[in-house]
C-alpha cells in the first residue's frame, strides 16, 4: 500500500474513536503532528494534550486493534463516497479557515472550486407557507446567479432551499448530522440523490453512523464555513438555525435574517438577529450588497474568474467595463479605449461598477478595481 493510502487509514482511524471531535482532533495533531503519530503515542502522553481525559486516551491508544479504517474504506468505495481530508486539494479551502474544521469529510457527489461562492440558507423545521416561499426565491434567485446553496437537508426551510436550488438549476450542497449511509430524514432520500447529481452531500461522520441530536448542532458549524454567509428565514427563540448564525458571527462570515409577521412564534428569532445586528433582507439584491471582495479569485461555471460576489450581477456591458479596470490606477480614456464603447457609456457604467462596490475612484480620471 501506499504512503497515502496509509496517511488515509490512519486518518480515518483516529476520527472512528468516540469523543475525537474537532477541537480534540486538531489539539492531538498540532501536539504530535500527524494522525499516524497520535496513534502510536501511549496514554500517557495522550493524557498531556488538553482536553484529552484517562478514557479518551485510552480509546485511542487501543484505536489500532478496535478501528477497523480499512473496511469503513471498503465501505466507503462500495457506496461511492469520496474520504477528503484536511490534507486533500479536494478540502474546502472556506471550511479549511474556521477554528475546529473537520478533520475528515465523507462526500458523495462533487466539490468543485466554484462552490467556495456559497451562500448558506437555514431556518425553522416546522415552516410556514411565508417562510417556505421566502426560502425558495431567495435560494433560487442566488443559485441562478451562480451562487451555490448550502444547507442542512432537514424538513422546512432547509428541504425548500435545496429544492429551489435545484428547480433553477444551480448548485447546491446538504450537511448532514448523520452518516451518508444513515441518512435523516428518511423522506429526503430522493431529494439527497437529486443533491448528489448537481452539488454533494456530506458530513463528517463515518457512513454508518445514526443520527444523533448532538451532532446537528455540531454539523451547523460546516454548513456556515463551507459559507460566505448565512440567510435565516424563519426560527424560533430557540432554534438549531440560531446557532447556525452563531457559528457564522463567530467564523467572520455575513449574517443575513429574513423579517417575519410581528405575530408569530417562527419570526421571533430572525427579528432577534435583526435586533442584534444581522442585515435585513429582502431580496437577493441585499446579499450581492453585504458581500465584499474574495480572498481569492474563483472560476465560475462558465469560464469567467471572479474577485467580488457581486460581479454575478453584471449585464454584458457592465461586466465589458469591469474586465479593463486594473488593480493599479487606470484613466477613463484607457478603459474606453479597451472596451470599445462610446465615452458616455463607459462613464455611467463606470457610476454603476462603484455604487456597487466594485470599483473605487481615485481621481476625476481613473479609477481601480476594489
Amino acid at each position: 500500500m501506499s504512503e497515502a493510502h496509509d496517511r488515509l487509514v490512519d486518518t480515518v482511524r483516529l476520527s472512528m474513536v468516540p469523543g475525537v471531535g474537532p477541537i480534540a482532533h486538531r489539539a492531538l495533531i498540532e501536539r504530535f503532528g500527524s494522525p499516524r503519530e497520535v496513534l502510536k503515542a501511549s496514554v500517557s502522553e495522550l493524557r498531556q494534550v488538553s482536553g484529552i481525559g484517562a478514557k479518551l486516551a485510552s480509546a485511542i491508544a487501543e484505536a489500532r486493534n478496535l478501528q477497523d479504517a480499512e473496511a469503513e474504506l471498503a465501505k466507503c468505495r462500495e457506496a461511492a463516497i469520496e474520504v477528503i481530508t484536511e490534507s486533500d486539494a479536494r478540502y474546502p479551502p472556506l471550511l479549511a479557515e474556521i477554528p475546529d474544521p473537520p478533520g475528515v469529510l465523507y462526500a458523495q457527489g462533487e466539490l468543485q472550486e466554484r462552490d467556495r461562492l456559497a451562500i448558506a440558507v437555514v431556518g425553522a423545521r416546522h415552516a410556514t407557507p411565508y417562510g417556505v416561499t421566502q426560502a425558495g426565491k431567495l435560494a433560487a434567485g442566488l443559485a441562478r446567479a451562480g451562487i451555490t446553496i448550502v444547507s442542512g437537508l432537514a424538513r422546512g426551510i432547509d428541504a425548500a432551499a435545496h429544492r429551489a436550488a435545484l428547480e433553477a438549476q444551480g448548485r447546491t450542497i446538504a450537511v448532514l448530522g448523520s452518516g451518508l449511509l444513515n441518512l435523516y430524514p428518511r423522506e429526503h432520500e430522493e431529494l439527497a440523490r437529486q443533491i448528489v447529481q448537481h452539488g454533494a452531500v456530506i458530513s463528517e461522520s463515518p457512513p454508518g453512523m445514526p443520527p444523533m441530536s448532538g451532532m446537528f448542532p455540531q454539523r451547523n458549524r460546516i454548513i456556515t464555513g463551507l459559507s460566505l454567509g448565512v440567510v435565516v428565514v424563519e426560527a424560533a427563540e430557540r432554534s438549531g438555525a440560531l446557532i447556525s448564525a452563531r457559528h457564522a458571527m463567530e467564523q467572520g462570515r455575513e449574517v443575513f435574517a429574513v423579517p417575519g409577521r410581528v405575530d408569530s412564534r417562527m419570526s421571533r428569532g430572525c427579528h432577534r438577529l435583526l435586533r442584534d445586528g444581522a442585515k435585513l433582507v429582502e431580496s437577493v439584491e441585499d446579499i450581492f450588497e453585504e458581500l465584499g471582495p474574495l480572498a481569492h479569485s474563483v472560476p465560475t461555471g462558465d469560464g469567467r474568474v471572479l474577485r467580488n460576489p457581486g460581479e454575478l450581477q453584471l449585464n454584458l456591458q457592465e461586466q465589458a467595463v469591469l474586465n479593463v479596470v486594473d488593480a493599479s490606477a487606470t484613466s477613463i480614456d484607457e478603459i474606453v479605449r479597451r472596451s470599445q464603447l462610446p465615452v458616455n457609456r463607459v462613464l455611467a457604467t463606470l457610476s454603476v461598477l462603484e455604487m456597487r462596490r466594485l470599483v473605487r475612484r481615485l481621481s476625476g480620471n481613473t479609477v481601480s478595481r476594489v
